[in-house]
């Protein structure tokens, strides 16, 4: 078995795990369910919201972790290293976040903070990792107060515009 087959992450009565094949349709649909919620996208077949369906290919190349309570998958988040296809922000030395969800009937449990003390928790088991990075909205308040709480620092030189977009990203790390 490999580390992350074998990493898990509690926290009350939520569980954190590497999602299973089975697990992949319900990862995408409450991923997807919950940017659209959010009111980030103006339609639940918007492409991104396609893309972050294809949980499947997804995880060829990262780590994909759902939370589970009462058995019940209700958040997920994807776990990504610096060269693979799907890091938008990760350098060589960190492990960066992406695709963090919580079912919208399940948020403000304290679900996001536990995802997010799981994957500090992954990344220290990582050799050469030194720490954990991510993007958000830059007027995703409540997401920055959490990371920031975390002890997340906002590093604006690293600020990026989504392609073809008006959309800006901030980024944040947290140092080992």
């Amino acid at each position: 078995m490999t580390d992350e087959q074998t990493f898990s992450y509690c926290s009350g009565d939520l569980s954190i795990e590497l999602a299973t094949p089975a697990d992949y349709q319900r990862v995408g649909e409450l991923t997807a369910e919950s940017y659209f919620a959010a009111g980030h996208f103006s339609s639940p077949q918007d492409e991104y919201l396609n893309f972050v369906r294809k949980v499947a290919e997804r995880a060829t190349q990262t780590e994909v972790y759902v939370v589970r309570r009462a058995g019940e998958i209700v958040g997920s988040m994807t776990l990504i290293r610096a060269g693979s296809d799907y890091a938008d922000i990760a350098r060589a030395d960190e492990l960066e976040i992406r695709m963090l969800s919580v079912d919208p009937a399940a948020q403000r449990g304290g679900i996001g903070r536990a995802m997010v003390l799981a994957a500090i928790d992954r990344a220290r088991l990582i050799p050469g990792i030194n720490a954990v990075s991510l993007t958000t909205g830059s007027t995703w308040a409540s997401a920055r107060g959490l990371y920031e709480t975390l002890g997340f620092a906002h590093h604006p030189e690293r600020d990026w515009v989504v392609p073809n977009t008006d959309i800006k990203l901030v980024v944040y790390a947290y140092r080992l």
